[in-house]
């Protein structure tokens, strides 16, 4: 999703929770700053309803449950609040502390980039979402071309890196039990049209 910076004053995280709960646009927050996020281009939606579509169907009746765009999580460490494009959380659900409406433990992260946020989804975001103690997988899924990243936590402070970009290729996650293969997660995707 394409983000943009809202204004230059710098705000607290009450009054970003103030705001956002009024307002019809979503928002990030980054230690001070508001930034407006711009809705995705058709392959980015159709990649996040590909995989948490699949995601949520095979997790029916499991200890997992499966987030999407709308789904705000708080990042204490950082001062964040931000929208991943598909969370997963494990066991029960952990809200901030005094919210109904933002969660704190999500296991996977997937972000599907773009190209005005994939610099800060590849860095300083990930570095943000690795101060989560339950967050152990982090996939980033190319829109332009079938390319899909994925980095699993072995133990504190250790990362796997695994790519793949075969539609045969199967993602396999390692955070909690489920596949997807790249045709199924390209499913009906457009390269042409997008580029």
């Amino acid at each position: 999703m394409v983000i943009s910076i809202e204004q230059e004053k710098r705000y607290t995280p009450e009054d970003y929770l103030e705001l956002e709960v009024n307002s019809e646009e979503r928002h990030e927050y980054i230690d001070g700053e508001i930034l407006t996020m711009v809705g995705g281009m058709p392959n980015h939606n159709q990649i996040v309803l590909n995989l948490a579509g699949t995601l949520n169907q095979d997790f029916r009746r499991q200890p997992y449950r499966v987030f999407v765009t709308d789904q705000r999580l708080w990042i204490p460490r950082k001062r964040i609040y931000t929208y991943p494009d598909v969370m997963v959380v494990q066991g029960d659900l952990q809200l901030q502390e005094g919210r109904k409406d933002t969660i704190i433990n999500p296991c996977l992260i997937a972000e599907v980039l773009s190209e005005s946020t994939e610099a800060y989804d590849r860095s300083a975001k990930f570095a943000a979402y690795r101060t989560i103690p339950s967050f152990q997988e982090y996939v980033l899924i190319d829109q332009t071309a079938m390319h899909v990243e994925q980095y699993s936590r072995t133990e504190p402070q250790k990362w796997i890196f695994s790519e793949y970009d075969e539609a045969e290729a199967l993602l396999t996650l390692c955070s909690v039990p489920f596949e997807i293969s790249l045709a199924d997660l390209y499913d009906k995707v457009n390269f042409a049209a997008e580029s």
